[in-house]
């Protein structure tokens, strides 16, 4: 049997697995098959929790998209991560050293059960991104027959295109969100986000995500909406990001700073699932 977690984080949910305390090995299929919503368990993403590789870390945790390619950095599930080790006992730390495919983390869980993450600092250079282009604060970005779309181009472990919106409500999400996803210009695909900045403090955001589509919050989207929005002059350095699934804090303090995410992280339930079953999907 392969023991498992359901969480969630403002619902960008979570299928969480201990692979500390028990032997777990998955093929991209059985990825797959957990995160369909009708065959499977159900998620945006799963999450495996492992031993460290480095004398640094607490832990070390890897990310799979729905459709079973493995990803960098999750804001949300590095939330979810920090929640799980220390309800399964794992650790009594409250902040936590966490090996990520990007670079080390350090969440921090506060009294209120929310918590905080050092999403480290935001990569600009598109050759790290990866995106081809000259590095701008802003570019065109030519998208089939809707012709040229401005968006900011980052990196927050894993790449962001962001592009302002007057109303996210009504923002052509589902139809511009793939084109953008899977655009020539991005080679490992992108993550979409439609920005509507409300007032200097404060955006709501879409994210269409590579590999799982809209979803109902998007940490590192948060994070570099924010970023986007800073670097056009249009933000603050703290800003309430209002995602569907509920809202985020967001703080850039200086330029060559990291970025700081707060927001929350809830258990779900608890579960078992054979693994003759996984197999035969």
């Amino acid at each position: 049997m392969l023991k498992f977690s359901k969480m969630h984080g403002l619902g960008n949910d979570f299928v969480v697995i201990d692979a500390i305390e028990q032997t777990v090995e998955l093929t991209s299929a059985q990825i797959q098959f957990l995160s369909d919503r009708r065959f499977g368990v159900g998620c945006d993403q799963l999450l495996l929790v492992e031993k460290p590789q480095t004398a640094e870390a607490d832990f070390r945790y890897r990310i799979f998209n729905a459709d079973g390619g493995e990803v960098a950095q999750c804001g949300n599930g590095a939330r979810c991560f920090a929640r799980f080790v220390r309800d399964k006992g794992l650790t009594t730390k409250d902040t936590i050293a966490v090996e990520t495919a990007s670079g080390l983390i350090y969440p921090t869980l506060q009294a209120d059960g929310s918590v905080t993450v050092d999403m480290g600092k935001p990569i600009f250079e598109p050759a790290k991104i990866p995106f081809q282009a000259e590095e701008a604060t802003t570019y065109m970005l030519t998208i089939d027959e809707h012709g040229k779309k401005e968006i900011a181009a980052l990196s927050m472990g894993n790449p962001h295109a962001v592009m302002l919106v007057d109303d996210v409500t009504v923002a052509s999400v589902l139809e511009l969100g793939p084109l953008i996803e899977s655009h020539e210009r991005f080679p490992e695909r992108v993550n979409a986000g439609f920005m509507q900045i409300v007032d200097s403090d404060s955006i709501r955001l879409r994210v269409f995500e590579r590999g799982a589509g809209e979803t109902s919050a998007c940490g590192t989207g948060a994070c570099a909406a924010v970023v986007s929005g800073i670097k056009r002059g249009l933000l603050n350095t703290m800003v309430t990001v209002s995602l569907p699934g509920g809202d985020l804090q967001i703080s850039w303090p200086d330029q060559d700073a990291s970025v700081w995410m707060t927001g929350p992280a809830q258990h779900v339930f608890d579960g078992e699932i054979a693994w003759a079953t996984i197999k035969q999907h």
